[in-house]
């Protein structure tokens, strides 16, 4: 199974070899909700689907692409037509069930990969309830915080520095140009940046968020679901931002290759 990395493709007797080769189990989450007028819905889960696509295929001897988990949390979202969100807690179960799966299956590393910004703390949990409850090594990461590619967007944006790579922005635009051009109405595209930061907050998807963690509700920060200038995207930066994720993200498959099993002692 050289090339056989979609773990929806493989036949059994191929999930038997994955797990027991030591296969980093790969899980993209994300999530439906609107990207501005000139970006579909699907946005997140496109993306973060590119990039696992992308590096797992350059890793292909040593990890397996799971289907993603297509809904994520976006209650602040819904006024805008087309989001589709699920309960917090329905989200973490439904995770958790994820990872359990693969544990049960032999897995004994696991890397969720985010592809929305709100999904942010649930997959910090769904990764530590994993290890607590089955002993896998399971960790969990936002792509746009893979190795790389903060140096390379930054290399790139033309953006404003704070706010400026937010949502339907610049970032985002210029990936899914990358992907499926076809899909992108670059007419409609709009600069709108009402992002409001103040001194302990703001958020930046490559710059940084401030020490104050908030998100009100999307309707009240942005007419046209847009913050960012995505204005200023295109393919060929997609191409690039891609190629850095998709590097950042085998980087992490590695360094989970590499940590050696640890024994847990309970000292009652």
């Amino acid at each position: 199974m050289a090339d056989g990395y979609r773990y929806g493709e493989l036949t059994w007797p191929q999930v038997k070899e994955a797990a027991a080769r030591g296969a980093v189990a790969v899980v993209p989450i994300a999530t439906i909700e609107d990207h501005g007028p000139h970006l579909p819905i699907d946005t997140d889960l496109r993306l973060c689907n590119a990039v696992c696509e992308e590096a797992v295929s350059r890793a292909h001897d040593r990890a397996v692409l799971v289907p993603a988990i297509n809904h994520g949390y976006s209650p602040h979202h819904m006024d805008f037509p087309g989001a589709i969100t699920i309960g917090a807690h329905t989200l973490i179960d439904y995770g958790l069930d994820v990872c359990r799966s693969l544990a049960h299956h032999g897995f004994r590393k696991i890397l969720i990969v985010n592809g929305h910004g709100s999904n942010t703390p649930f997959i910090d949990i769904i990764a530590r309830l994993t290890v607590v409850e089955t002993d896998v090594l399971a960790a969990a990461i936002n792509y746009w915080a893979a190795p790389g590619v903060r140096e390379a967007a930054e290399s790139l944006r033309e953006s404003e520095r704070i706010g400026g790579m937010n949502h339907a922005c610049e970032f985002e635009t210029s990936l899914y140009l990358a992907i499926r051009p076809d899909l992108v109405d670059m007419s409609k595209a709009v600069h709108e940046l009402s992002h409001r930061p103040t001194k302990n907050y703001w958020t930046d998807l490559i710059g940084g968020d401030g020490p104050l963690v908030m998100m009100e509700h999307w309707s009240s920060l942005t007419k046209t679901g847009v913050m960012g200038d995505p204005t200023k995207a295109t393919a060929e930066k997609g191409r690039k931002l891609l190629g850095a994720a998709a590097n950042g993200i085998v980087e992490i498959i590695d360094e989970m290759l590499a940590r050696a099993p640890v024994r847990r002692t309970d000292h009652h």
